[in-house]
């Protein structure tokens, strides 16, 4: 059964930091890209970050360039999001995503609520 379990969201003053993870299990980790979106209320879901399959690759939506980083352990099967000077348009349901060589090969996890707020 596939899952992907996101963790280590919550309350954060402005400026402050997080780090997401996301446990996945059921698929073969390492054949799949990651990514990172993100959903506010009344908003489209949008992409925040992607990283490739090897981790050689990533790349950031605009707005979390230089705050954001992506990465991942495939001995873990986990792909983190490390947020930084994070700002209250930042605030969101953040969720991963996994996407295998084959359009159908794509799931999403449960997602994990990050509020910046002071």
């Amino acid at each position: 059964q596939v899952q992907l379990v996101e963790s280590g969201g919550g309350l954060v003053q402005p400026g402050g930091s997080l780090r997401l993870s996301c446990a996945a299990s059921g698929f073969t980790f390492g054949n799949y890209a990651m990514s990172w979106f993100r959903q506010a209320p009344g908003k489209e879901r949008e992409l925040v970050a992607a990283i490739s399959t090897t981790g050689d690759s990533t790349n950031y939506a605009d707005s979390v360039k230089g705050r954001f980083t992506i990465s991942r352990d495939n001995a873990k099967n986990t792909v983190y999001l490390q947020m930084n000077s994070l700002r209250p348009e930042d605030t969101a349901v953040y969720y991963c995503k996994a996407q295998g060589p084959y359009a159908r090969q794509r799931y999403w996890g449960q997602g994990t609520q990050v509020t910046v707020s002071s």
